[in-house]
């Protein structure tokens, strides 16, 4: 079998990929519901304060504080209840020297009022309380805007859309979003050795059920995509050239497993113009590119590290995401060499700021992945890492 003359060092590869993609353009407006993980097409700016007034932080007494300043224990200033009001009411009262407007947390302050008395530090009798502590001026009062501004820009462009960015959005009165439209990734699965069901007697005879399918479409929704499943096609030179030919024209990226290296079987990679063939990662390095196509292996655990080392960069690109991934410091538990020339892919448990490699090998071991929560990388001019060095963890 044919060697690859050339391994393309891991960043040169992942370069010639980016700049090989340009920025989806299309945009959806969509139901602010159904925009958790979309990436934002556009700035948002505010279109009101938030809170829109001025509102108490506490269940208790809406007061001017310079009525309070001599207020103490043993000798407790007393204040005369005007008016008693619950979230979402407006008091008509004017609070003036020497009175005072029961309220809830959340509750607009009434006009005079500019300090809000915690209940429990009053003691009340009909309509009088006796203060029993001084309030300063704004003390337990949330003030209009202290949020978000009017014309504030609240979130960027790129930014993937979290419970908490939709919670702030419908805050300020969005019920829409404007989001990248999702790119569309054909997925297109080789082998004769494959089948897609259980089946005890193919088993018997040799064949594998495939689990690539169900990985890439997880990992493209997961990284903002649409995945269109072509099936698992067999090692037939003629059907895997038509089902690429059509999965091309049909999808913003296609990912092609199986066929990457150089034997009788693998043809995949003979159908594109690659940009780069065979890199320095470990594992997955038969992997090529070109033509917005991925030729990537057919064992599930390189196909992962293929994904996470190039595939969602891709994606990534295509939507303009930012903030994409979540790394983290660590410090490793146990040493982990490496060879000078390959870029390696480690799979680690990380867990209270510590990071421990999975010591499963194998590109076929799925339980590998299951058994880990991130992954670091050790470069190629790197022999690897010492037993309590500080690590760079992704986090899936």
């Amino acid at each position: 079998m044919r060697e690859f003359k050339r391994l393309t060092p891991y960043k040169e590869a992942l370069s010639l990929l980016l700049d090989d993609l340009s920025e989806i353009d299309e945009v959806e407006e969509i139901p602010l519901e159904e925009g958790l993980g979309r990436v934002l097409a556009e700035d948002i700016v505010s279109p009101v304060d938030s809170p829109p007034f001025d509102r108490s932080a506490v269940d208790g007494y809406a007061l001017r504080a310079e009525d309070t300043f001599s207020a103490r224990e043993y000798s407790p200033v007393e204040l005369r209840v005007i008016d008693e009001i619950v979230a979402g009411e407006e008091s008509k009262a004017k609070v003036e020297p020497g009175t005072a407007v029961k309220l809830t947390t959340g509750s607009k302050m009434p006009e005079g009022a500019n300090a809000v008395l915690m209940q429990e530090m009053a003691e009340r009798e009909g309509e009088i309380i006796r203060v029993l502590r001084p309030v300063a001026p704004g003390q337990n009062v949330a003030f209009a805007g202290e949020d978000v501004r009017r014309g504030e820009v609240i979130l960027r462009k790129g930014q993937v859309l979290r419970p908490q960015d939709l919670a702030l959005l419908k805050s300020v009165g969005f019920r829409t979003v404007k989001v990248k439209r999702k790119p569309r990734v054909g997925i297109i699965v080789t082998g004769d050795e494959l089948v897609e069901e259980f089946d005890e007697g193919a088993l018997k005879a040799g064949k594998i059920i495939e689990s690539n399918s169900v990985l890439l479409k997880g990992l493209v929704r997961q990284y903002f995509g649409e995945p269109v499943f072509y099936g698992v096609i067999p090692d037939d030179e003629e059907t895997i050239k038509k089902v690429i030919e059509s999965a091309k024209k049909e999808n913003d990226l296609v990912l092609v497993t199986g066929g990457s290296a150089f034997g009788d079987k693998d043809f995949a990679h003979r159908f594109v113009r690659l940009l780069f063939h065979g890199t320095t990662i470990k594992p997955g390095r038969p992997i090529g590119y070109g033509e917005r196509v991925f030729i990537m292996s057919g064992y599930p655990v390189a196909v992962f590290a293929q994904f996470h080392l190039y595939v969602k960069h891709a994606l990534a690109k295509l939507v303009g995401a930012k903030n994409y991934e979540v790394r983290i410091k660590a410090t490793l538990t146990e040493r982990i060499p490496s060879q000078l020339g390959r870029h390696e892919f480690v799979k680690v448990w990380y867990e209270n700021g510590k990071a421990r490699p999975i010591k499963k090998k194998g590109s076929g071991i799925i339980s590998s992945l299951v058994e880990s929560n991130g992954y670091m990388e050790i470069p190629e001019d790197s022999e690897g890492y010492l037993e309590g060095e500080e690590v760079e963890v992704v986090l899936y």
